[in-house]
């Protein structure tokens, strides 16, 4: 399944115990196995309606995804595992408790739109350690904006939580021109994130529109990525760049992001089945 590009190999677990970490690794191989950017199991949940865990590419498991999410909505839709004409479902991962909507037309679901919870703005949240890194802190509407060299660039970065931690950078050029394969690595692995971070580079176009490209930790670049563009519309909202709703254009397409300023974030995007197979475990 893909959302926006953002492609994940889906398995219903309820019934099964593995080393997802492992299998994650193997499927994930876009030479050797399947190919996708994170493996995704559905599990049973006490708290949701269905549980969701995430696992990237390097066997490390991701506290939220927010493409994920409603790629899995999709797939127990299509699997017969909720009623056909449900309108709200809710899937527990890692990090919270995510409402998902669904919107028909025609009779038939267009789109999926998943509560990715409140941004967390504080350092030990997010969580970041300033004092082990070299810059400079300074609040912006109490979000932590980190001002430091990376590679050679000066940058800024705009730091948020959604359940996994992402550093925003804004740029004045064309995302295109970013030098993302040898900046994105190291900013995902600078001291000041001990758990590493997901990096997006992004320039507002107009207050509605962004356009961005996401390193994701554990991952590499990716076509999309769900929490990143909430992060980013946090990020420019409390910069005062954009207002509440905004279409984030990310290479593999667009996501929409809807915050007000303090509530809860809304997701919308597309959420796709490829194909489906069987892996001979």
């Amino acid at each position: 399944m893909h959302g926006a590009g953002n492609d994940f190999v889906m398995v219903d677990g309820r019934k099964m115990q593995r080393d997802w970490s492992k299998l994650a690794i193997t499927v994930l191989d876009r030479h050797l196995g399947i190919g996708a950017d994170s493996l995704i199991i559905l599990l049973r949940s006490k708290k949701a309606d269905f549980g969701m865990r995430t696992f990237d590419t390097d066997g490390s498991e991701a506290e939220t995804c927010g493409n994920g999410i409603r790629c899995l909505a999709r797939y127990v839709l299509e699997k017969g595992l909720v009623r056909p004409d449900i309108e709200e479902m809710t899937i527990e991962t890692v990090a919270t408790v995510n409402h998902v909507k669904l919107e028909r037309r025609g009779g038939k679901v267009v789109k999926f739109s998943a509560n990715m919870g409140k941004p967390r703005l504080a350092a030990a949240q997010i969580p970041v350690n300033v004092k082990a890194g070299k810059g400079k802190a300074m609040n912006v509407d109490s979000m932590i904006a980190f001002k430091t060299a990376v590679g050679g660039m000066e940058l800024t970065l705009n730091l948020v939580s959604m359940g996994n931690p992402h550093a925003v950078h804004f740029w004045d050029k064309p995302v295109s021109d970013f030098p993302m394969s040898k900046i994105g690595p190291l900013v995902e692995n600078l001291s000041i994130f001990p758990n590493r971070v997901n990096f997006e580079v992004a320039r507002v176009l107009d207050k509605d529109h962004i356009e961005a490209r996401v390193w994701e930790r554990g991952v590499g670049e990716t076509l999309a990525c769900g929490s990143g563009a909430c992060a980013i519309t946090v990020a420019s909202k409390l910069n005062g760049y954009t207002g509440a709703k905004v279409d984030i254009k990310l290479p593999g397409g667009v996501l929409n992001a809807n915050w007000n300023g303090n509530g809860e974030i809304v997701l919308g995007g597309p959420a796709v089945v490829v194909y489906e197979g069987i892996w001979p475990d």
